[in-house]
């Protein structure tokens, strides 16, 4: 509307600026006879509908955009206010990533209460030890009438969510263990949903001596000191999930994620082939 107006109003300028200088060629002469023919030669000055001394006025279009802007401020403000209300702080806070403990009583300062969940437990497994422990038996000890078992792989999820920070270890005898975290939506039918297959769990495979890292079918060859106790330390919220090989009070980082989760996680035990193969989650409080 602006570019419009000044389109329409500079031919008028042209023509008044031309006017001007006429008028002022006209003021410097002295003979009073010459001034008035002179002037009563001069056109009238018409008057136009573009012309701010007519009824259209400009300001009017400045007046017309602030009051469309305003009215587009109220609109955001008015969605900013509902939308506000319903996100919660924590939310929409940035959060800077707290650095891990350095001592296995830093550690245990974030430990969690966590038992194994019967009901996701593959058929051949056993728990014990108010469900902190399991067993890989030579016979079925469950059906798989429930939907939220293991059909597959030999493997058990926590009953607990995990969320914020949290620390657990696990202990085993026998070839080893799968330590593992992993979402609720994780498969549960075939060999899709084992841990580490997918892009639904992590996991540390602790067999022979070794340690192998897998995620999304990746495989990540780990370094360290064997022990047949490992530390799991996760922030949820910052996506941190260590793992540490624990020898008497001695921790060694082993292997860190960092990483976006999306969901609550769950922690996870697995296990290879042996019946003797027994994985325990410790009571640290």
């Amino acid at each position: 509307r602006v570019k419009e107006l000044q389109a329409k109003l500079e031919p008028e300028i042209n023509d008044l600026k031309r006017r001007d200088a006429e008028l002022e060629q006209l003021s410097l002469t002295e003979d009073h006879n010459q001034f008035l023919h002179s002037y009563s030669s001069l056109p009238a000055l018409s008057v136009t509908n573009h012309s701010p001394s007519s009824n259209t006025r400009p300001l009017r279009y400045f007046e017309d955009v602030t009051e469309d802007l305003s009215g587009v401020r109220d609109k955001l403000q008015k969605v900013l206010r509902v939308k506000w209300t319903n996100i919660s702080l924590t939310e929409v806070r940035v959060l800077r990533p707290q650095p891990e403990p350095d001592t296995r009583a830093g550690f245990l300062k974030y430990a969690r209460e966590i038992t194994l969940d019967p009901n996701t437990a593959y058929k051949q497994l056993h728990l014990s030890k108010e469900d902190r422990a399991a067993a890989f038996k030579s016979y079925s000890h469950y059906d798989n009438s429930h939907s939220d078992r293991f059909t597959e792989t030999r493997q058990v999820l926590s009953r607990e969510s995990l969320t914020g920070r949290c620390y657990w270890e696990v202990e085993w005898i026998g070839e080893g263990c799968s330590v593992a975290v992993a979402y609720k939506s994780i498969s549960r039918a075939g060999w899709s949903g084992r841990f580490g297959e997918n892009d639904q769990s992590w996991k540390l495979d602790c067999f022979y001596n070794e340690y192998k890292f897998v995620y999304n079918s990746v495989i990540t060859p780990i370094s360290g000191p064997w022990s047949s106790r490992m530390g799991v330390y996760l922030d949820h919220t910052a996506g941190i999930l260590c793992y540490y090989s624990i020898i008497d009070e001695t921790m060694t980082l082993l292997h860190r994620v960092q990483t976006v989760f999306t969901q609550p996680l769950y922690a996870g035990i697995g296990f290879n082939e042996g019946w003797r193969n027994i994985a325990e989650v410790c009571k640290l409080k």
